[in-house]
Order: structure tokens, then C-alpha cells, then sequence
């Protein structure tokens, strides 16, 4: 990777076509595409690259771009939907990113509250997203995507282990058509938010696309740490949680797994 003409093509009839930006050595690509937001940048521009020597995921967690090895890919979005909704792309974005892994790879992913794409009970990517409704260009959102592809070893001490499509499927993954994929998808996905029903429909989807939405004992890491057992989705796409001293509704933060308790 990476074809971009190629990819072009494979992208015919997208909003994407035409805003592709590749550099086969960045900081980072969601940096990147919240400058070129300033800059005036349109809806569908692409920033993805061959290494990241800066990458970062929630709550400012570093992320291992190492070269060649991953999708480091971060799409600017300047979406019509209301500002309520935004919470919303995390999950609609995990939903994007499982269709294409499935699509291209075969493997099944499991969507953990709010960002993680797991295979099993191992991380093969996240997602970022970081809004700035105020702007003095127009609102605008980036959403990160990265993914584990050919990866073979990782750092000891990762909070949940790791993984990669190539571990998990005994196949070398082609990364550009794994890109292809995702970008169609999320434009998919994206455009349901804007209609009410299928909003809700995002909601569903994920809970049915995940085996910790509902009945999982979790702790709660972040500002709303507890522990309970999950509850669904709420119509903002945060998380209920049932705990000892009631239903919280958790809004930031990380999940894992607290076993039986």
C-alpha cells in the first residue's frame, strides 16, 4: 500500500473519491485531518498512512503504528446530522470497520463500548473520534480508524492483549482492499444517522453485533468508574450500566471484563 489510483477506482461514486491523502510517514492521521479541517478541508477528505510515530486512541493512550503493519486511516466529516447524534459515530464507525474486517478477512468481530474492535477476547483495532462544533469554518468531526492487519508481536503490559487479521485468520490481509471496504461502509453508516429511524437502527445493530451490551459484568474505567452489569444502549448511544447502587449511564470512559464478580 499504497495504489492510490487504484484505490480511486475501487472507490468510484463515493464521497471519498478524489480526497485521498496518503504519507508513508506521519505523526498522526487523525492530527493531520483536524488541521486540514481548519485549513477548510471538505466532507470525505482522507488522511491515512504507512506508519504512525505518534498515534494515539482514547482517553490519550498511545497507539502502535509500527510501518507497514496496519490501517491508520482518519476521515474528516462534516455531517449534516444534529450535534445529539454525534455520539453516535464511535459505534456507527465499529459497525463500519466489523462489516469490512468480515468482508475481507472472513473474521467476526465483537464491538466493546465505545471504540474497541475485538476477535475473541483480543484487540485487533480502535476507533477515535474528536468533533469540533465550534469552528470557524463549519462543524466538523474526524473519525480514526486503526487496525491491526499484519502484526506478529506486541508490547507485554497492553491493558487488553492484542491481536492481528493475519494471527487471527492464518492469511496475509491485503491492507488496500481492507481500506476500500471500511471507507464504503462508513459512508454507509454515516448516512444513516441522518434519518431517525435508521439512527436507532445503528443502536440495535451494534447490541446485536456485541457481547457486551447487555448482561456482561464490566468495570467502568474513567471519570464514572463502577461496576455492574450492562443494560443496553440508550438512545445517545451511551451505556447503561446496572450496578449495586442503580443504573448508571455511563457517557465516557473504558470497559473490561469483571468476570463473575
Amino acid at each position: 500500500m499504497c495504489d492510490l489510483a487504484a484505490l480511486e477506482a475501487a472507490l468510484a461514486g463515493t464521497i471519498f473519491r478524489g480526497k485521498l491523502h496518503f504519507a508513508p510517514s506521519t505523526g498522526s492521521t487523525n492530527a493531520d485531518a483536524l488541521q486540514a479541517a481548519r485549513s477548510g478541508a471538505p466532507h470525505g477528505s482522507v488522511y491515512f498512512a504507512g506508519e504512525q510515530t505518534a498515534g494515539r486512541g482514547r482517553g490519550g493512550h498511545g497507539w502502535i503504528s509500527a510501518a507497514g503493519e496496519g490501517l491508520y486511516v482518519s476521515v474528516l466529516l462534516r455531517p449534516e446530522f444534529s450535534a445529539a447524534r454525534l455520539p453516535l459515530l464511535p459505534l456507527a464507525a465499529g459497525l463500519a470497520a466489523a462489516g469490512a474486517i468480515r468482508a475481507v478477512s472472513g473474521l467476526a468481530v465483537d464491538l466493546r463500548w465505545p471504540n474497541d474492535l475485538l476477535i475473541g477476547a483480543r484487540k485487533a483495532g480502535g476507533i477515535l473520534v474528536e468533533a469540533k462544533l465550534e469552528s470557524k469554518t463549519s462543524p466538523h468531526a474526524v473519525v480514526g480508524i486503526g487496525v491491526n492487519v499484519h502484526q506478529r508481536g506486541f508490547p507485554s503490559g497492553l491493558a487488553t492483549p492484542a491481536t492481528s487479521l493475519d494471527l487471527e485468520s492464518g492469511c496475509r490481509i491485503s491492507r488496500q482492499p481492507l481500506l476500500a471496504a471500511l471507507l464504503k461502509s462508513l459512508e454507509r453508516e454515516v448516512d444513516a444517522l441522518a434519518d431517525p429511524a435508521a439512527a436507532r437502527m445503528v443502536l440495535a445493530r451494534v447490541e446485536q453485533g456485541s457481547s457486551w451490551m447487555r448482561g456482561r459484568r464490566v468495570e467502568v474505567h474513567g471519570p464514572q468508574a463502577c461496576t455492574g452489569l450492562t443494560a443496553g444502549l440508550e438512545e445517545s448511544g451511551f451505556l447503561r450500566v446496572e450496578t449495586a447502587n442503580g443504573v448508571v449511564t455511563v457517557q465516557t470512559g473504558g470497559l473490561r471484563d469483571a468476570g463473575m464478580g
